[in-house]
């Protein structure tokens, strides 16, 4: 008669067990939502495939750039994760970039784009390095000339934008560009798993870090869908970190806003595949993810972690890694002898 027991008891652990996940689950649907498997519009409008397959092509390609050398992917390289993993990014004549590359993948969900959040949407983001000096050092006009010089570029133009009487312009490019990043999410992570309704996707260590990233405060900054990407908060909300990590000439969005309250504020970096896109923050000084989760915690919320509630947390973090988006390598159109050349 006593044999049944360790059955039944396995099962009451079993409930037990399911109805922890139930509640963790149902505290975190309520703050965080999963990466769609795919977006299908972008601020209203359906995504046109031309311009997209338009804008796949116009990502890698080096002529956008004044040396011919450096493309979108160069900084945002979609085979680690979108960023490029150095401290900041080298640019036109080799010069260094202010501050640390953010991954590409799933930025069409953030509020803005750029640390400071100075381009309202990926359309007018992918305007800026393309002009920026120590990035890719072009000019609107030198950017179409070199485009409306490649016949194979002027008919994709034309397909993608049929209504424009002169479709190969600095905006469209961008516009374009804008139609293939919406494409660079990354879905069925195990996090998404697990608020969909898998209990095993996460495993225990990581269930304790997503019910310490709540518990603790962290969803105060980053929550939603990118678990981060949508306000602006200080660096250094309790205590500044030294200014290795927090750089003193690095003013964030007060150089946007010029309002002394924006001093050293910066959007909160959405943590979608952070473990893929070290070193962090906008300095990228900080190479360990669970250095750069104790830090949060010391500056944040003025809570020293235990070491077993770093390596929870930076568990969880890990389960936010998604599937990569799979993006060949296109053939692009040759230059003529039209074609600026580069400098």
């Amino acid at each position: 008669m006593s044999a049944p027991l360790p059955i039944l008891l396995g099962g009451l652990l079993l409930l037990a067990g399911t109805a922890h996940a139930d509640e963790l689950r149902n505290r975190a649907s309520a703050i965080f939502q999963p990466i769609p498997e795919q977006v299908t519009e972008v601020r209203g409008k359906t995504i046109n495939r031309d311009q997209a397959v338009l804008g796949h092509k116009l990502w890698f390609d080096p002529r956008l750039s004044r040396s011919h050398i450096i493309s979108c992917n160069t900084c945002h390289n979609l085979s680690i994760g979108g960023s490029d993993n150095v401290t900041t990014s080298i640019g036109h004549g080799w010069q260094k970039g202010p501050r640390n590359s953010p991954t590409v993948l799933n930025a069409v969900f953030n509020s803005a784009q750029f640390w400071d959040g100075r381009a309202k949407d990926l359309q007018e983001q992918a305007k800026g390095p393309v002009q920026a000096s120590v990035e890719m050092n072009n000019t609107p006009d030198r950017v179409e000339a070199t485009l409306k010089s490649i016949p194979e570029y002027v008919a994709e133009f034309k397909k993608a934008f049929p209504k424009d009487k002169d479709p190969v312009t600095f905006d469209n490019m961008a516009y374009a560009l804008e139609a293939f990043e919406v494409s660079l999410t990354t879905p069925n992570s195990p996090f998404d798993r697990f608020l969909k309704g898998d209990d095993k996707a996460l495993d225990a260590q990581q269930k304790e870090g997503l019910a310490l990233f709540m518990d603790a405060g962290c969803i105060a900054c980053h929550n939603g869908v990118n678990v981060g990407g949508q306000g602006y908060f200080p660096f250094g909300v309790i205590k500044k970190p030294g200014a290795d990590i927090l750089p003193e000439g690095d003013k964030g969005r007060f150089a946007v806003t010029n309002t002394a309250a924006d001093e050293y504020v910066f959007r909160a970096a959405p943590l979608r595949n952070i473990a893929l896109t070290p070193p962090y923050f906008h300095s990228g000084e900080v190479w360990d993810l669970e250095e750069a989760v104790a830090i949060m915690g010391d500056s944040q919320l003025g809570r020293q972690l235990k070491d077993n509630e770093v390596k929870a947390i930076t568990a969880f973090l890990h389960s936010l890694t998604g599937d990569q988006p799979q993006v060949a390598y296109p053939v692009l159109p040759a230059s003529t002898a039209t074609t600026p050349k580069p400098e």
